[in-house]
């Protein structure tokens, strides 16, 4: 352990009971996760007259809860905050969804709330995040929810298959198959989500450079604050900024095969860009919330933003300036995203 930042000051000790001088340390220490040591930030107070060191009852750092979180991350695993809002999604309670899951009622109440949830357990909520695994497993079991809650809940999931085919998963032959993983966004690329966030972005029209900017935003700030991505693409780095890897195929088949957006030729003067608008409506019951909130933001804090301006931002990212050209850009470096 390596003492990074000391602050004096007075305060009563609960040790020793007397007003003394304390010393506010500011450092880092490995804490053993699954016999992995993860290094992450503490802050504590030490005594300078009886030596006592004591936490800050005050004080909502959590160095437990930091350990798991980047675990997660490492391992590709959910956040709690991914999996209150997967239940809260489909309208179920707590018991309701343990019932479902065959858990006991108090596991996923400590999964929403911090606990490092066990990985099989992981595991299933990942594939139930697919709504025909869930849809499945409601029609199968799901006979103790009250009638009217349980046939409303499959009307919206087979609406949410329906849309989810919309876009064939046979396109992932053609894009190609990866493991999630930190280039990722330890998430699968997800064509349907991706394909959405490009309509999404594409409303009122928008230049070909402007969008792959924006898309790389939304993934990497999702990361930054949620610790996985949106969409699961891999961004690489291109002249013109950080562009999604073979963007080209993922813009010709929403053009051509599926008549999602369409494309115009815009000229200034000395060259021509590519204006994009969206065709139809982006579905965004494919999102979570949070998904959701981090697109508004990205398309609102970048609104007043022309090509060249997003590109040239786009260039001081420290994951940019440290990568070359034709290198694939890990999401490690969202942790120093400008916004």
């Amino acid at each position: 352990m390596q003492i990074e930042k000391v602050k004096n000051m007075k305060n009563i000790c609960p040790n020793c009971e007397k007003k003394t001088e304390l010393q506010h340390i500011k450092t880092t220490e490995d804490i053993i996760v699954k016999g992995e040591g993860i290094n992450v930030p503490v802050e504590y107070y030490k005594c300078l007259e009886c030596g006592a060191e004591f936490d800050d009852p005050k004080s909502k750092h959590d160095p437990l809860a930091l350990a798991y979180k980047e675990y997660r991350r490492r391992h590709g695993m959910m956040q709690p905050k991914e999996i209150r809002e997967l239940r809260q999604r489909h309208g179920l309670t707590q018991k309701e969804f343990c019932k479902l899951l065959g858990w006991g009622d108090a596991t996923l109440s400590r999964y929403e709330n911090g606990a490092l949830q066990d990985s099989t357990h992981n595991t299933i909520l990942e594939m139930i995040k697919d709504p025909r695994n869930l849809l499945s497993l409601i029609e199968l079991q799901g006979d103790f929810l009250a009638e009217e809650k349980r046939k409303k809940l499959i009307g919206l999931l087979e609406n949410a298959v329906e849309e989810t085919h919309s876009f064939p998963f046979i396109y992932s032959e053609h894009f190609g198959k990866y493991s999630p993983d930190i280039l990722s966004g330890f998430k699968e690329l997800n064509l349907n989500r991706l394909f959405q966030a490009i309509i999404f972005f594409c409303v009122g029209g928008v230049l070909k450079t402007k969008l792959c900017k924006l898309l790389f935003y939304a993934d990497f700030k999702h990361y930054k604050n949620y610790a996985s991505s949106i969409t699961g693409v891999r961004y690489v780095h291109l002249k013109f900024g950080p562009v999604p890897d073979k963007y080209r195929y993922y813009f010709a088949t929403l053009e051509n095969e599926e008549k999602a957006i369409s494309v115009d030729e815009v000229n200034f003067g000395e060259y021509v860009g590519e204006m994009f608008y969206a065709d139809k409506d982006s579905v965004l019951s494919v999102f979570s919330n949070s998904e959701i909130k981090t697109l508004i933001e990205v398309k609102e804090y970048f609104k007043n933003f022309g090509a060249k301006s997003i590109k040239d931002f786009s260039h001081n990212e420290k994951g940019y300036k440290e990568t070359y050209d034709g290198q694939i850009i890990s999401y490690a470096y969202s942790d120093d995203l400008q916004i």
